[in-house]
């Protein structure tokens, strides 16, 4: 069911966790899809996590959200409106902020997973406020640093780790694109692993389990 206290449309299952706090896992879905996409993979992963699926803020026609605009019809293919992106890389953080706040949850054990235009503000979030995010699982995406904070470079990431994967087939998001994450990922010093699959813009099964198996010792 959909629940709607905090700033963000979302879903969530809870965690099997009876005391404490539990660890939590956001995602953060794709352009034109909702929250119920991503949240499809809850069923498989670790049940000691919170998982909450997040829906963009901006409705589409016929159906679907988006995290910001996309002019298809931009004289040099497409355009993103960064300055929307911005504005949502911020929704996101103050969603995580209350989420953790209005669930009882680990606030210091939060990890994002994030889809394409979900993975490009996934990266924005946790490279500008790595203190809020201790894993992010990043899936057909790349780093635009036009949606960081200007003194990124300064923050310390010793504790963050990075999952990245893209197929290599990838119709919609140039694998090339991907292939610069681990040189601006190992500049930071951020601990990562970079793999591709022989796919386009989706998650194949074997994607699926190698972020699995990459979350289940890090929660």
């Amino acid at each position: 069911m959909t629940t709607a206290p905090l700033s963000l449309e979302h879903l969530i299952r809870p965690s099997n966790i009876s005391s404490g706090k539990p660890p939590v896992l956001f995602m953060f879905h794709g352009y034109g899809s909702n929250e119920d996409d991503l949240f499809s993979f809850a069923p498989e992963l670790p049940k000691e996590l919170c998982i909450i699926s997040a829906r963009a803020p901006y409705p589409m026609q016929p159906y679907g959200n988006a995290w910001y605009a996309i002019n298809f019809e931009a004289d040099k293919g497409k355009w993103n409106d960064e300055e929307q992106a911005v504005l949502s890389r911020d929704k996101i953080k103050v969603f995580i902020e209350e989420a953790c706040k209005t669930y009882g949850l680990d606030e210091k054990n939060v990890t994002i997973l994030g889809f394409s235009q979900g993975t490009i503000l996934s990266y924005a979030l946790a490279l500008s406020y790595p203190h809020m995010v201790k894993n992010v699982i990043a899936l057909s995406g790349y780093i635009n640093e036009n949606l960081l904070v200007e003194s990124y470079k300064e923050n310390d990431f010793k504790d963050l780790k990075i999952y990245a994967s893209h197929g290599s087939v990838d119709q919609v998001i140039p694998v090339s694109w991907a292939q610069k994450i681990p040189s601006i990922l190992k500049d930071l010093k951020v601990d990562h692993v970079y793999e591709e699959f022989p796919v386009g813009h989706g998650v194949a099964p074997q994607n699926f389990y190698s972020f699995k198996t990459w979350l289940q010792d890090k929660i």
